[in-house]
């Protein structure tokens, strides 16, 4: 993983370095981020952040990990489950898509949806591309600067880039946030 700091101050360099290293480190990132690059100018004051992650092994669906079968006199959907692995995100989003009180377990290998009210076929029961995601944006807003709430979400497909300042946002920083991304691809 590379970090690039630029800032006309050195030594404020160094300290967000110092700073994005340690973060990093804390939320057990460091391995799943190809390319990091912050742009910082507080006499301006603007702080740009582009984080590159690494690709993520694919989703894990509903088909993946238990086989469905509908009771044609009741329409219930019966779940054998293959693998417990991720059950508890599999409930997760049943309770989310289904309503809890539709959900049943009557063992660790078998769940039952009474009256379902969507489609399941299909559905995605783990993303491990989002999980990343939320983990480097939780990362990013401990490394912005106190007080620049004023954000433009600049990200796009592996690459999560902000802008960042506690005025208004100016072309210049979006035009110098967009060459940062170009030079991460």
């Amino acid at each position: 993983m590379g970090i690039q700091i630029e800032c006309y101050d050195p030594r404020g360099a160094a300290v967000y370095d110092i700073i994005t290293r340690q973060i990093l480190q804390d939320l057990q990132l460091s391995r799943a981020i190809d390319d990091l690059r912050i742009w910082v100018d507080p006499r301006e004051p603007v702080f740009i952040i582009a984080v590159k992650t690494q690709r993520t092994s694919e989703p894990v669906h509903l088909e993946d990990m238990a086989e469905m079968e509908v009771d044609k006199a009741t329409g219930s959907i019966h779940l054998r489950i293959k693998d417990e692995t991720y059950l508890p995100q599999l409930l997760e989003r049943l309770w989310e898509t289904q309503g809890r009180g539709r959900i049943r377990q009557p063992s660790r290998f078998e769940v039952i949806i009474e009256d379902p009210v969507s489609d399941i076929t299909g559905m995605t029961v783990h993303d491990p591309s989002l999980n990343l995601k939320k983990r480097v944006y939780d990362a990013i807003f401990r490394i912005i600067p106190e007080g620049f709430r004023v954000i433009r979400d600049l990200s796009e497909d592996n690459i999560i880039a902000l802008v960042c300042t506690d005025e208004l946002l100016r072309d210049e920083w979006i035009l110098k946030a967009r060459e940062i991304i170009d030079g991460m691809r």
